[in-house]
């Protein structure tokens, strides 16, 4: 009754909000009106609409999520991997709604059938050329102020991987090839070897 009732005032608040606004902002409801195959994502009211990803990125996503979920699988603990298309109400409001192509979620509390409610402790985006301004600005200011601790940015085409340690208080990126092995900050015994990513694609 009471997730009913704080539904119900949510909603209430994003019509107000779109009525001062002119109703030009969208929310999660305008996401789950869309057509039967139409993905969007939200940030700040702005709707993005996803466009289908190739077959290299498909790849670059399946591999990071079997990686990580090995790990987890194989060392245990509370922390649990997820791959796109997946929910994540990034602020718990209605007008912000992301569809991160890898998540991990360390606080159990925050999943539901529906999705992640608030932020991933890890967010991995991969590149696509649709996606550029999204992956590397947009999503990278909201992630970094609704609270995600660490952020990959992994360009499949370019073989780089720029990684965002935000809890840190880190401003610049640390990047990396598809040559080098990278350890994750979140599951702190996770090493990715990314030649062995490289020779997954070649």
């Amino acid at each position: 009754m009471e997730q009913a009732a704080r539904r119900q005032m949510i909603y209430v608040q994003g019509i107000l909000r779109a009525l001062m606004t002119g109703g030009n902002m969208h929310t999660i409801y305008d996401i789950m009106a869309l057509p039967e195959g139409e993905r969007a994502e939200l940030i700040d009211g702005e709707m993005f609409m996803m466009a289908t990803p190739t077959r290299r990125h498909q790849k670059t996503a399946g591999w990071l999520y079997n990686m990580i979920f090995n790990h987890i699988m194989k060392k245990g603990g509370r922390c649990e991997v997820d791959i796109s298309p997946f929910a994540v109400f990034l602020k718990k409001d209605i007008w912000n709604y992301v569809e991160p192509d890898v998540i991990v979620v360390c606080d159990r509390d925050k999943l539901d059938d529906q999705g992640c409610h608030g932020a991933p402790d890890w967010a991995l985006e991969v590149v696509s050329p649709s996606s550029v301004t999204m992956d590397y600005r947009r999503k990278l200011e909201a992630y970094r102020s609704a609270g995600v601790r660490e952020y990959w940015i992994i360009d499949p085409v370019k073989e780089a991987v720029m990684v965002y340690h935000f809890g840190e208080g880190q401003e610049e990126p640390a990047a990396y090839e598809f040559s080098d092995i990278v350890k994750s900050g979140i599951l702190t015994e996770l090493e990715l070897d990314l030649r062995k990513l490289h020779e997954y694609l070649a």
